[in-house]
């Protein structure tokens, strides 16, 4: 088996030159255990689940650590908050930069412990699931077997069913980007099923009380059916039977997880009152697609989440294409009180980039009005407008430069 390419991983190669101790969190099943082992081989790997390891720990945390005198990787250190203190008496002794690596999937409760107690000797990597570069470097290299890539990243190639899926949008959008879809032979409705009662909602119970579990699932259906909208959370609340404070609860431990993300809004004002709710957006459209019921992926040729999903899809991309870089995100999105909306603005270092996402195959009129507006608001700030669509070619429109899907983010920003 050779080797699958992840982005992060010279990232997380430099984090370990620079830091004491490198934390890597992320969704469940996104691939950081295997970014880490193969990043790190010779370094002892230890994972938390392991009631033992995690029990000896809890129980002698001096001890446990000094079985490890190199340094190692701790697998789900979420797991024994207690270690983060005994951590920090530890690498504070030795100042080796990457003497530990951490692996955790609930962000909320590793910064916590990280602000607490490895504050300024922490560097942190967020690993969320494949990118499209990721796997179009995967098919390239299936095409051209005699290519060595680099040492780290997930072990197998993209089979050749794989590649042409690739260049359908329908199918990426239904099936998602996690890992174990792509080397595992488990159908997606079958593997989301699992992820959702294994993880999400174990994930759920270990940080907030879930008194009903049906209405949990409700909640994450109804997350899903306001993809790509303004977040009214009374309205999300309301329509689930729960109070505001939970829905608010539930939805924090969402993003803690890595399942939705909250786009926020972009506030200069540019002489226009402007929308100040965020938009909620999942990291995965083919959890999203589940969570709605899609269970084929020809439904997303015609189905009216088509349009949301492709949002949702690119801008997890341009979320992974900055956090494999361990930078920002840096994106926003813009509107007006009178619905004038950029789908996603991106700041540049003090530029804006306004960027629409369109799913249609064939341009229309209605691609480029919201962007001749903002132009005409930002002035000097802004740069060239984008429009990425799901269609095979790159164009130029009424000073706008529409660029395939596929070819986001890197080929389509300049």
């Amino acid at each position: 088996m050779r080797l699958l390419r992840r982005d992060a991983g010279e990232t997380l190669r430099r984090l370990a030159r620079g830091f004491r101790v490198v934390v890597v969190t992320g969704p469940r099943q996104s691939g950081k255990t295997t970014l880490v082992r193969a990043t790190f081989p010779d370094k002892p790997y230890v994972s938390l689940e392991d009631p033992d390891e995690r029990e000896f720990a809890l129980e002698d945390p001096r001890g446990f650590l000094a079985r490890f005198p190199r340094g190692a990787v701790f697998d789900e250190v979420q797991r024994v908050p207690e270690l983060f203190s005994y951590l920090q008496g530890r690498v504070d002794e030795r100042r080796t930069a990457g003497e530990f690596i951490l692996t955790g999937s609930q962000h909320f409760g590793l910064m916590e412990r990280i602000t607490q107690s490895l504050a300024g000797r922490v560097g942190i990597l967020h690993l969320l699931p494949f990118a499209l570069a990721e796997l179009a470097a995967a098919a390239r290299f299936h095409r051209a077997p005699s290519r060595i890539l680099p040492e780290h990243g997930m072990r197998s190639v993209l089979p050749p069913a794989w590649v042409r899926r690739l260049r359908s949008l329908p199918e990426v959008l239904f099936r998602g980007l996690y890992p174990p879809l792509f080397f595992q032979r488990v159908e997606p409705a079958q593997w989301y099923a699992n992820y959702v009662e294994t993880y999400v909602e174990r994930d759920l119970r270990q940080l907030v009380a879930v008194s009903n579990l049906t209405t949990f699932r409700r909640f994450l259906r109804m997350c899903a059916a306001r993809c790509g909208q303004l977040l009214n959370l009374s309205g999300l609340a309301n329509d689930c039977g729960i109070s505001h404070a939970t829905a608010g609860a539930w939805l924090t431990v969402l993003e803690a997880s890595y399942l939705v993300y909250r786009l926020p809004p972009y506030h200069v004002h540019f002489g226009k009152r402007l929308v100040k709710t965020p938009k909620l957006y999942f990291y995965d459209t083919g959890l999203a697609a589940w969570l709605l019921d899609i269970r084929d992926w020809r439904q997303l040729e015609t189905h009216p989440a088509r349009g949301a999903l492709f949002e949702s899809l690119l801008i997890a991309e341009w979320l992974k294409h900055r956090f494999n870089r361990a930078q920002p995100a840096n994106a926003y999105f813009w509107r007006n009180h009178v619905g004038d909306e950029i789908d996603l603005l991106l700041d540049q270092g003090g530029y804006l980039q306004p960027v629409e996402l369109k799913s249609g195959q064939t341009p229309g009129g209605d691609y480029f009005g919201s962007l001749r507006k903002w132009m005409a608001w930002a002035g000097a700030r802004a740069r060239h407008p984008v429009v990425v669509y799901g269609g095979p070619r790159v164009m130029e429109r009424e000073g706008v430069r529409l660029v395939p899907w596929t070819d986001w983010p890197t080929g389509a920003l300049r």
